[in-house]
């Protein structure tokens, strides 16, 4: 790996870091993980309002389920 290369991984890497202390101040809720797949999907056109709606309404629909799955007893 070229010392471009690893500057370059070590500055996304740096980002990520940062973006990730900042979600946690916002308790977004967010591993870095997703975080780091909604930074892809961001990065590759994917409209941020509509992402944060999608991740909201799959929070809603899970809370709901867990809801029902505990009003059922399982």
């Amino acid at each position: 790996m070229s010392t471009r290369e690893a500057d370059r991984i070590s500055a996304a890497e740096e980002t990520l870091n940062t973006l990730y202390d900042i979600s946690q101040l916002l308790n977004t809720g967010l591993d870095r993980e997703t975080l780091a797949t909604c930074v892809g999907l961001i990065e590759s056109g994917v409209n941020p309002e509509a992402l944060a709606a999608v991740i909201q309404e799959l929070r809603r629909e899970g809370a709901a389920t867990r809801a029902t799955r505990t009003a059922n007893g399982r």
